[in-house]
């Protein structure tokens, strides 16, 4: 069977990245993209890299054009998603890949987003483990299988949970006190013009910003890592610090965490060993290696090194991702093929380019 697929802000890094993706999908056609201000426009003129997807023109985005299809996928900045949503009812499977349906507290949405609340839809990590400190855990893609409404992960967020469910979930760590510095790409900021991300901005120097607890994935973050644990978001703490440096994609997070009393060093890495040996896109690398960004650039994989810091009694966890795949689009493909049956690496590869 083949699936119809309407993507909304095609014009933009996320929506490009998604086309990109399920251009090589066999169990898809992408019938329909759209966009705003750029509509009526070719997409090759804004994604000039997609030479596949050459004869299909931008249309506008309105629940009208977007309707009809098997998938619709929504790429659209956050506070965007939520009025298309409404009235894509009909619609068999709808993935935001914003932040509109992310959030399971309406008190966190007020208080980092601000607007109009919707209800949270099944969180687009699969490899997530969930409640897993009850005993009776499982991951995040049992979910998926039967779900219907996917709200795709912000990028620095499932790579801050990634890194910290499995020491979370097996009480290796104190999640009371977690520090997460992560350097990122602009193009986790969009496409839109803005003049601290202009390449005279950029180049020669790295820029924090969201500094101090006000970065919008910070509840998110907590939100997931309370799921792997079965407790409260109130016993997760984390201090979030990301910085802007000059490549076009990609994070490195380092994330650290007290070890818990009495952990073993054997015990710790079992955790990750246990959460993520078997998965295809979450690799835990051998004992003192650690990933470079440049391993993950175009792939749907998020690579991991493990450092146990018994100086400064912490585990250090550092993550590379792509954000714009495993971080994003890949994210949402990935689920996209849980939630329609298919298998779940189907148009995604574990290869980075290089160099």
């Amino acid at each position: 069977m083949t699936y119809s697929v309407a993507v909304s802000g095609a014009s933009g890094y996320a929506g490009g990245e998604i086309l990109r993706l399920l251009a090589a999908h066999p169990d898809i056609e992408i019938r329909t993209v759209t966009a705003h201000s750029n509509a009526g426009q070719p997409l090759i003129q804004h994604q000039p890299h997609l030479r596949s997807l050459a004869h299909l023109t931008l249309q506008d985005t309105t629940p009208e054009v977007l309707a009809g299809h098997d998938v619709v996928v929504l790429a659209l900045p956050h506070g965007q998603s939520g009025q298309y949503t409404d009235a894509l009812g009909e619609t068999p499977l709808v993935i935001d890949a914003g932040a509109d349906h992310r959030l399971t507290s309406q008190d966190a949405w007020a208080a980092f987003y601000g607007g109009d609340f919707h209800e949270p839809w099944a969180y687009g990590v699969p490899e997530l483990l969930v409640d897993a400190g009850s005993g009776t855990g499982t991951k995040q893609r049992e979910v998926l299988r039967s779900a219907r409404r996917i709200a795709a992960p912000g990028c620095n967020a499932s790579t801050v949970s990634l890194s910290l469910a499995p020491g979370v979930a097996a009480g290796v760590i104190d999640p009371g006190d977690i520090v997460s510095v992560l350097a990122v790409g602009p193009s986790g900021a969009g496409k839109s013009l803005k003049p601290h991300l202009l390449g005279s901005e950029l180049l020669g120097t790295a820029n924090p910003y969201a500094v101090g607890g006000t970065h919008r994935h910070i509840p998110e973050i907590r939100q997931a890592l309370a799921a792997a644990s079965g407790a409260a978001p109130d016993g997760i703490r984390v201090s979030f610090t990301p910085v802007i440096v000059p490549m076009a994609r990609g994070i490195l997070a380092t994330c650290t965490a007290p070890i818990a009393e009495g952990a073993t060093d054997a015990q710790i890495r079992d955790a990750w060993q246990s959460a993520y040996g078997d998965e295809t896109f979450v690799q835990l690398l051998p004992e003192g290696s650690f990933p470079r960004t440049a391993d993950v650039l175009g792939a749907n994989t998020a690579l991991m090194g493990l450092a146990i810091d018994r100086a400064a009694n912490r585990v250090v966890v550092v993550t590379a991702v792509d954000n714009l795949v495993k971080g994003t689009a890949g994210a949402a493909v990935q689920s996209m093929n849980l939630a329609l049956g298919l298998p779940e690496d189907r148009a995604l590869t574990v290869n980075g380019v290089a160099p």
